[in-house]
């Protein structure tokens, strides 16, 4: 029921938010929020290490642009401050027999943190999945070097305990926009660089 409440919240607060862009005032405790010097973004491509499949090569590229308040949602006709565009691929060859995966996804949300980043996008083309599928993604730029990484959401156990299936058995639960584990995977070869830039209050454009 708390789970719940807080997105209900969340909701709220997002609606409020693009009425204000809408007329262009200012929240009331606020000074008008300046446009940002740039916008986040996601670039690069890396091979990475998966515990779980340690001989396998694992690769994604990923690029990731914010467009901030540019997909219309019911009830957020403004859109959302974290919407981006961009694309995000990835090829899984199995080392154990050779088999070769690949998938390619539209990105639809992005927020930033310094070095660090979530996304998510739309399946469009998967050898392995259903087209449609959102799928998270996180980035970390490495520090001392360290190597980046990156979590991807099939890569750790997403269910839900307190849902069931007829068998009894617990369910995924669907990934949100922007939602993600943290970063688990080191990149073995390649990186990726994160350019951080604060949530705009409002549409770009808009007084």
């Amino acid at each position: 029921m708390r789970v719940t409440s807080l997105a209900a919240l969340g909701i709220a607060a997002l609606t409020a938010l693009t009425a204000t862009a809408a007329t262009g005032a200012a929240p009331a405790d606020d000074a008008p929020a300046a446009k940002p010097a740039t916008t986040a973004s996601v670039h690069g491509s890396a091979r990475i290490h998966y515990a779980f499949s340690p001989d396998d090569d694992i690769r994604f590229t990923i690029d990731a642009d914010a467009a901030p308040y540019s997909r219309p949602l019911p009830g957020l006709p403004q859109g959302l401050p974290t919407d981006a565009r961009g694309t995000v691929s990835f090829r899984h060859v199995v080392a154990a027999t050779g088999q070769i995966a690949t998938a390619k996804a539209r990105v639809d949300c992005l927020v930033t943190g310094g070095g660090t980043a979530t996304l998510t996008a739309v399946v469009t083309r998967s050898d392995v999945g259903p087209v449609g599928e959102r799928l998270g993604f996180s980035v970390g730029e490495g520090r001392a070097g360290e190597p980046d990484r990156l979590g991807f959401s099939w890569g750790v156990a997403n269910v839900d305990p307190e849902e069931t299936d007829e068998q009894g058995n617990v369910t995924a639960p669907k990934v949100g926009t922007c939602m993600a584990p943290a970063p688990f995977a080191p990149a073995t070869r390649g990186g990726f660089t994160v350019r951080h830039a604060e949530l705009p209050t409002r549409p770009s454009g808009m007084r």
